[in-house]
């Protein structure tokens, strides 16, 4: 049975256990990270001696990276829209998702660690305006491409790519920050909330 390491309150773990809802695909689920058991013990070293969450075994094989982890069982695992086989599209589809981890990851970090964590290296009130204007600056990115007529990422269906954007429009919604608004992302984040799946691991509660 594939094995998850990770914490469930983790954005990257998340990403992982939504796409297994989404599939239904059986797992069993080990809590490391933050508040749990830590990342730099030598049993899980001898697992990822990266020593981050998630880590997938899969019967054996042992793979890490959240996105990645996601593009792997969905191509294992998945047949239709959610991962086309069609080499653009699924082009366009990582495109979106390394979008998610790094424009809009490092845009909403401080924020994110600063005010909602209350991580005592993210204190700057400066660092912490940047980090916001930056955030909304790709949160409007993403609006003004949803307003086009996209329901999702890729136009009128859901796929892999939703995943990391939508946890972190999640995110974006659970945070005690000031927005604009930003009636597209809205009306996606009200879409997405339609899917159980989602529910269960992205608009649960948990930013």
């Amino acid at each position: 049975m594939l094995k998850i390491y990770g914490r469930d309150n983790s954005i990257n773990v998340r990403k992982v256990l939504w796409l297994c809802a989404e599939l239904e695909l059986p797992y069993e689920r080990y809590d490391f990270g933050r508040g749990f058991q830590p990342t730099d013990t030598p049993e899980f070293l001898a697992l990822s001696q990266y020593g981050v969450v998630p880590v997938i075994d899969d019967e054996g094989f042992v793979l890490r990276e959240s996105n990645t982890i996601v593009r792997y069982l969905a191509e294992k695992h998945a047949s239709g829209d959610i991962y086309p086989r069609e080499l653009q599209p699924r082009a366009q589809i990582q495109a979106w998702m390394d979008w998610a981890s790094t424009d809009l990851g490092s845009a909403m970090r401080s924020v994110f660690w600063g005010v909602q964590l209350k991580h005592p290296d993210f204190t700057d009130p400066k660092q912490i305006e940047v980090s916001l204007a930056n955030w909304t600056r790709q949160m409007r990115r993403l609006d003004a491409h949803l307003a086009e007529g996209n329901a999702h990422l890729m136009g009128t269906a859901f796929t892999v790519a939703d995943i990391p954007v939508g946890l972190t429009v999640n995110r974006w919604f659970c945070t005690d920050i000031e927005r604009p608004q930003l009636s597209s992302v809205s009306a996606y984040y009200d879409r997405l909330s339609l899917r159980p799946a989602f529910r269960q691991h992205g608009r649960n509660g948990t930013p």
